[in-house]
């Protein structure tokens, strides 16, 4: 029987930061122009941690299925189903409760704002609620499990930024407009920068079980060369926003002063691989939520 510790350590609390920030920046963003539901920002956050936990979950069951856990080369922490403290029944059964939360969670969001959109409108946010969680689903998990072919990178910045951090916005205002793009596009970065480590840190044990990432495809020298792009590209969305929105006041840009940890890990990580990576996962997720915080702070100020 599986304990409380072994599921605490299955749902990856460090990876749920990044999680949180969506909705933190999405309802910012709002706040920015005017708007905030509490309701909106509860079921958010549930919604959005849930979501985390369930593509947690998925991976899990889905690399161990596939036979990448076990080929001998893994350097990273070891996996619930893996490591047998979780069975893989019991990983579908909890699997098959976060689904029910997502839905609940994502039907309550759109109950709630019902009487204030179309229904095309709703209709769409209850369409992208059921692409998230299959992109949550089939990460690794399936015979056509998109992590396995290279589609990683795309989906974790689509899903982990632009998607949750505009939808969190749209839920709040009921409109759409410019102003989420760019702090959603940077916040995506940052989540494709956590893959990105990740996939650098296990390059090895994926080429040897045939799971084609963006770093095997490229090799770790250029995966690295990828990291400062990706670095770069977020650093300058934030700014671009402040530019173009809120840059009244020098205090407005006083949280790119977080960004400063984003560009320290891409020096440290230079000359890093393998299992000396894996420090830098919980570092750049939790950087992801002090930029998210520190920017609605900024902005509204």
């Amino acid at each position: 029987m599986a304990s409380a510790k072994d599921w605490i350590s299955a749902f990856r609390l460090r990876t749920l930061f990044l999680a949180v920030s969506t909705v933190i920046l999405g309802s910012g963003l709002a706040i920015y122009e005017g708007k905030f539901d509490l309701t909106i920002f509860t079921f958010a956050m549930v919604l959005a941690i849930a979501i985390q936990i369930l593509a947690n979950l998925a991976n899990d069951l889905g690399d161990f299925q596939k036979g990448t856990d076990i080929t001998g080369k893994r350097v990273g922490p070891t996996r619930a189903v893996q490591g047998g403290s979780i069975s893989a029944e019991q990983m579908k059964v909890a699997i098959s409760i976060f689904v029910v939360i997502c839905i609940l969670s994502g039907s309550l969001l759109v109950y709630k704002i019902a009487p204030f959109v179309s229904i095309t409108a709703w209709i769409s946010l209850l369409f992208i609620g059921l692409l998230c969680i299959l992109a949550a689903l089939f990460y690794t998990m399936g015979k056509n499990a998109y992590g396995y072919r290279g589609w990683g990178d795309l989906f974790a910045f689509l899903f982990f930024g632009p998607i949750p951090i505009i939808g969190t916005y749209f839920l709040h205002t009921h409109i759409l407009d410019f102003t989420p793009v760019l702090p959603a596009i940077s916040i995506g970065l940052v989540s494709t920068m956590i893959l990105n480590i990740n996939n650098m840190r296990d390059i090895e044990n994926d080429k040897r079980s045939g799971k084609k990432t963006i770093a095997v495809k490229l090799g770790l020298a250029r995966a690295k060369i990828y990291h400062l792009t990706l670095t770069f590209l977020s650093f300058f969305g934030l700014l671009s926003f402040s530019n173009l929105f809120a840059s009244q006041h020098w205090f407005n840009y006083v949280y790119l002063i977080f960004s400063l940890i984003l560009f320290k890990v891409l020096r440290d990580i230079r000359f890093k691989s393998g299992r000396e990576l894996d420090q830098y996962l919980k570092i750049t997720s939790l950087s992801g939520l002090l930029i998210a915080l520190s920017f609605v702070v900024c902005i509204n100020l």
